[in-house]
């Protein structure tokens, strides 16, 4: 029995497309909904499935033809009939073995997809593969790991097997829930590691040359409309067929290469001894997303900074007299962030604004505190959030501090780790800065400045004496807190600190 093969719909306004890769060939057989061939629309790539298993059998519409909605593409035949009708195939079809094994085998290949990213991230960068085609892989195994805006994210293997293809090479950028690599987890997956290996070469040798390969009809016709060649162009299709969305995307980036130029100051001329001693390493894109949000704030928000300092006597005899005692207690040391959140608490009580942010021409009062700690990565800055740190003790915050700075240096921390927060603190001293200016975290209204803790003489009652003392820097977003309210929210921390009983009475 023969079966026909036909243009499935190709969507609303879509009349025709153009049959760009057949991925069988006559005599070939076919398991259900295996990939025959692709077509190519106007806008989008559609995979043709088999509707029947069998044998392949003429092939209608050849690579480059255009065919009509419910135009016939090929023929594909059933049952005995397959042996009949092609003799020459006859071996293959005493081993009956063989036809049932392959739809085994293409069910048993395991698509490795992008995970979810997290709220908003659209997109990630393949940093880097710590497996290569051919290698066996256990269940769970991490594969690659890719990075976002923020984090970095390991994707696991979802099952055991062999990766037998990768299709997002390293630095490639891939699109949420797009395919990463696929792996064979069946019987045949060593069997199939190896063909996979190979099969590149081909591919390449057919690319070089350029007579193998036939690009897409509507490729060509955009590439001869922009006037730019074929070496312009990076072709994602089978074997490097250039597709007409690969076109598109050379065309746009042609057009966006002058846009740096024009924005960022022209670099000045350098000589060619300095230049063979330069290292160019491409930003990474979390390096690139702190680069613009900072920019960002500097351009939106009205930012002004107010210092202060304070006397850390009190907190650090605090500290000293119960450490040991908190730390059996508790099981985490107790350090001078869990004061600083609670003295931050306190003061965002008093003035709200300094918690508030600005949406359009509305102010947006939280009555929580979702505090910020700011934390260097060997990637670069993160500021995992404390969720309602208002409602908790000196100790969960200590313990949640070192959960989530442990994740941050690790590049662990999910997206929604890091949303939310309304007020940020940032520690420089720990790195020896002495004074600084934050910049804000948008759409945060303020943000705490820490620095290192400095002997200095001091005036006490007339007398001079040595104290431990740190400069304190509030950089805030004028248009919603006036200095008076900055001022007093620092000063506010100030008291709370000096003499920490006030935090127990709330004054």
């Amino acid at each position: 029995m023969m079966t026909d093969v036909r243009v499935p719909t190709l969507g609303e306004s879509v009349t025709e497309a153009t049959v760009a890769t057949w991925f069988k060939k006559p005599g070939d057989a076919v398991a259900v909904d295996e990939m025959l061939c692709e077509l190519e629309t106007d806008k989008v790539t559609v995979e043709v499935p088999s509707p029947v298993a069998g044998t392949m059998g003429e092939i209608v519409a050849a690579e480059g033809d255009t065919v009509g909605v419910d135009a016939l593409l090929a023929t594909i035949s059933e049952g005995g009939e397959a042996a009949a009708e092609t003799p020459k195939d006859a071996p293959k079809s005493i081993d009956a073995g063989a036809e049932e094994t392959k739809p085994r085998d293409a069910s048993a290949n395991v698509d490795v997809m992008v995970p979810t990213l997290g709220e908003s991230v659209t997109e990630a960068t393949v940093s880097t593969w710590f497996k290569k085609v051919g290698d066996e892989v256990a269940q769970d195994e991490m594969l690659c790991e890719l990075e976002t805006d923020k984090v970095s994210v390991e994707v696991p293997s979802p099952a055991a097997g062999v990766l037998t293809e990768i299709l997002a090479e390293e630095g490639s950028t891939v699109e949420a829930s797009a395919k990463l690599a696929v792996i064979s987890s069946g019987d045949g997956a060593k069997a199939a590691a190896p063909a996979s290996e190979e099969a590149p070469k081909p591919a390449a040798q057919a690319q070089s040359g350029g007579k193998d390969v036939e690009d897409a009809p509507s490729a060509k016709k955009a590439m001869a409309e922009a006037g730019i060649s074929r070496d312009q162009v990076t072709g994602s299709g089978r074997d490097g067929r250039i597709m007409k969305e690969d076109v598109a995307k050379a065309v746009a980036a042609a057009g966006a290469a002058p846009a740096p130029q024009a924005s960022a100051a022209p670099r000045a001329p350098v000589s060619a001894d300095d230049e063979a001693r330069e290292e160019r390493v491409k930003m990474t894109r979390l390096r690139q997303t702190i680069a613009r949000r900072l920019k960002d704030s500097q351009n939106t928000a009205a930012m002004l900074t107010t210092y202060n300092e304070v006397d850390m006597t009190e907190v650090m005899a605090l500290r000293n007299e119960y450490k040991d005692l908190f730390l059996k207690k508790h099981g985490v040391k107790l350090g001078f962030m869990s004061f600083f959140t609670k003295a931050c608490v306190h003061a965002l009580k008093e003035v709200p604004e300094v918690n508030a942010e600005i949406d359009g021409t509305d102010v947006v009062y939280k009555n929580f505190v979702h505090m910020g700690i700011a934390a260097g990565t060997p990637t670069g800055l993160v500021v995992p959030v404390i969720r309602d740190a208002d409602a908790m003790s000196f100790a969960d915050i200590e313990k949640a501090i070192a959960e989530k700075g442990a994740r941050a240096r690790d590049g662990k921390l999910s997206m929604a780790e890091m949303q939310g927060g309304t007020f940020t603190i940032s520690n420089g001293g720990v790195y020896g800065s002495l004074m600084s200016s934050p910049i804000l975290n948008p759409p945060q209204s303020g943000i705490l400045g820490m620095h290192k803790i400095q002997d200095r003489p001091m005036a006490i009652n007339g007398q001079v004496v040595i104290r431990p003392m740190m400069y304190l820097a509030l950089s805030y977003d004028h248009r919603i807190v006036d200095g008076k309210g900055a001022v007093t929210f620092l000063v506010r921390v100030k008291e709370a600190l000096e003499d920490p009983r006030r935090l127990l009475m709330d004054l």
